[in-house]
This record gives C-alpha cells, structure tokens and sequence, in this order.
C-alpha cells in the first residue's frame, strides 16, 4: 500500500520514526508529510495568512522514505501532501503515533485526529494512533508494530472508504489484534485552571493546566476511555458529523416561531 504518514509531534518526534520503519518494514511505500515542530492541541486549524514553507529531511528516516517538513499544521501538512506533494493519492492516511492519548472528547482539540480527518475528508481510509503514556521516553518500537499488523488488515474492513478509526494503544509490553476492541467515545472533561503569573517585566500571563474529571463507571456500552483503563486496545470509528438528528426533530415538529409558510 501507498501510505502518507503524518503527526502532530513533529517531524523529529520518535513515535512518527517508528511507525514510518514499521510500514516500510511490513513492505509499504512510506511518505511522510508533518509539521516541522511540535503543533500538539491544533485541532483542524489551517494557515491562510501565511505562506506553507516546506523542507525535504533527511537523515533521522529511513532513505526509502520520502519526508516533508511542513511550517503549518497537521491538517496544513495533509492537505498539502495529498494536493501538492505526492504524485498520486495514497491507499490511506495515518497520523502518529502520538505521544499520550486521544480518548473521549479530546479528539474535537487533537491535531493527531485533525490530521487523519483531513484524510477522510478526501476519501481516503484514515486512521489516527496514539500511545497511552506519559513516559518521556516511551518505547514506540512494539505499537509501530501493532500498526502494521493493524494496516495489513485495512483491506478486510467491513467500513465502505472512506472512514476515520481513532486507535489508542496501552503502553503495556505485549500488544496483539486479540487485544482490540470496538468502542464509542467517552466523555472526557477537564478542570480547568488558568494559573495567573508575571513575568520579568510585570505583565500578567496565564497558563493553562488543570486535572481529568473522570468518566462514571457504567456497565454499557464500552467506551474507548474505559477499554484503554482494561489495558485493552479501543479503536473508534469516527465521522464529521456534528449534527444533532434529535434535535432537528423536535425542532421541526415545534410551534417554537409560529406559522413560517408565508
């Protein structure tokens, strides 16, 4: 399979170098197409009033692997890998392996998601990887693994393309496909707190932080949140439908603004 492979990480970040040799390695052509730093929390934000510089790396990848460091975001890099870059549209989209999880409503702030959405809006069967850790030097060489297991599969689906799986891995030593489970998404809500400083030169700035509010327990259905505390391996399809057919309904079937037929 032809498979563009992106992050949110970064372009130097450990967790894409190992899924791109993993790929490569179970014999997929690789092209890589990230942000040239960081750009964690990006969402789908896109760059308009700037222009998108792009660099070739070499070196840190494999040399059987094309990379394209990209000044903009994770959805800036896939659209411009898909309409620019690679001469032919890839099988499918990958973005990862994220450094920490995608769980619950995070994916709505995730660059990581944002990314394989791009994907998915253009018709493409994307996926979205992230492994469940907070260690600051994570071993991304047995989930790279898992992911190509997972990707070998891709074909034998029984979603019609295109589709978006939100994965998330434990960060436990054996991982395996007898592992996976097919969940929603839980509800991940935060205690926000915006801590007040000043800097050296006397202007107040915020940063902000807080704590996970946890998910109630329940009995069903399994969500992706409560599958990654079993140390199993949730994967959630996902769409970009944010429309709310119940409410349309009732809203429909409303007196709430009278007669509107004239």
């Amino acid at each position: 399979m032809q498979i563009l492979v992106t992050n949110d990480d970064g372009v130097y970040a450990p967790g894409i170098r190992a899924l791109a040799h993993a790929l490569l390695t179970a014999g997929h052509q690789v092209t890589v197409v990230c942000p040239n730093q960081e750009r964690s929390a990006a969402s789908s934000a896109l760059t308009i009033n700037d222009p998108l510089r792009v660099e070739r790396v070499q070196d840190i990848f494999d040399p059987d692997v094309a990379v394209w460091a990209v000044s903009g975001t994770p959805a800036d890099s896939v659209k411009l890998g898909l309409n620019a870059l690679l001469p032919a549209p890839p099988d499918a989209v990958v973005s990862g392996i994220n450094w920490g999880p995608n769980l619950g409503t995070d994916v709505f702030y995730s660059g990581t998601v944002s990314a394989a959405m791009e994907g998915y809006l253009e018709g493409l069967p994307s996926l979205a990887i992230s492994l469940v850790t907070h260690n600051e030097t994570p071993d991304f060489a047995a989930p790279a693994r898992l992911v190509a297991q997972l990707i070998d599969h891709l074909p034998q689906c029984p979603l019609a393309a295109p589709y978006l799986l939100n994965v998330n891995l434990p960060a436990v030593a054996e991982l395996s496909l007898a592992m996976v489970r097919f969940t929603r998404l839980g509800t991940r809500r935060y205690r926000d707190l915006f801590e007040k400083r000043v800097d050296p030169r006397g202007r107040i700035y915020y940063w902000l932080a807080g704590t996970v509010i946890e998910e109630p327990p329940s009995d069903s259905p399994l969500t992706d949140i409560r599958a990654i505390t079993q140390k199993l391996i949730p994967i959630t399809p996902l769409n970009c439908d944010l429309g709310c057919t119940a409410s349309l309904e009732t809203m429909q079937a409303s007196p709430w603004l009278g007669d509107r037929s004239e």
